[in-house]
């Protein structure tokens, strides 16, 4: 009971701290283009906080501990990986700051018609990273071999199609859907780094998992291919 206020006081804390961040990266975001009526960023941070709602929504109600571990970095993380994280993290970022500065400086124009292709990207991404967290519960924010948890193979869901489609859905969703919601091809340059880092991140991976994943090798002889069927 001694610890009943301390874990009290958090809960306001958090939603604090939660809600001065969020704050804070809007007034980023719309401070980069200089403009605060810039509808292209309205309308993407609208989609990405419905999309990652109701995804969230749908896993919480499917399996909470899959949300409850992605919040951490999980004990025997592999160091390559949060270097690799680092490089997406740092590239995805800079997808953002490019568009803004696109916009500020009108770099480039891009036609509106391709916002609907960005947005069935983002779509897509959400349906696949969905899908597969509802399937998979060892779907972690890290990459480790999860013995605390019994790391088991899972074949089921896109699983039964690719062997990554979580990367999958990240590299449409995020990386190349981001420079068309926002308007920018000069994002272009930073979303193909941030695709290039996940791709190395699945090679990585499926290594990983082929030497120290029971199963994993067998599986791999029934599902062939790590992200796009018929070609990798």
């Amino acid at each position: 009971m001694a610890g009943s206020p301390g874990s009290i006081k958090s809960v306001p804390a958090r939603i604090f701290i939660g809600g001065a961040t969020v704050a804070l990266f809007v007034w980023l975001f719309f401070r980069i283009p200089g403009r605060i009526d810039w509808l292209r960023g309205w309308a993407y941070l609208g989609l990405l906080t419905f999309g990652q709602g109701l995804s969230s929504l749908y896993v919480w109600r499917k399996d909470p501990e899959v949300l409850r571990r992605r919040g951490k970095i999980g004990q025997g993380t592999r160091t390559w990986d949060k270097v690799v994280l680092g490089l997406f993290g740092t590239a995805y970022i800079a997808v953002i700051i490019v568009a803004g500065l696109d916009e500020r400086y009108a770099w480039s124009t891009m036609s509106g018609w391709l916002w609907p292709l960005g947005a069935a990207l983002y779509v897509f991404c959400v349906f696949i990273l969905t899908w597969s967290m509802s399937v998979n519960t060892h779907f972690e924010k890290t990459v480790r071999i999860q013995h605390d948890r019994e790391h088991r193979v899972i074949d089921s869901g896109p699983y039964r199609i690719v062997r990554h489609p979580g990367y999958l859905g990240t590299i449409f969703g995020f990386a190349l859907a981001a420079p068309l919601l926002l308007g920018s091809w000069w994002a272009f340059i930073p979303a193909a780094i941030a695709v290039a880092s996940l791709v190395l991140r699945t090679a990585l991976e499926d290594r990983t998992l082929k030497k120290e994943l029971d199963g994993y090798e067998a599986y791999t002889q029934n599902v062939r291919y790590r992200l796009l069927p018929g070609l990798w």
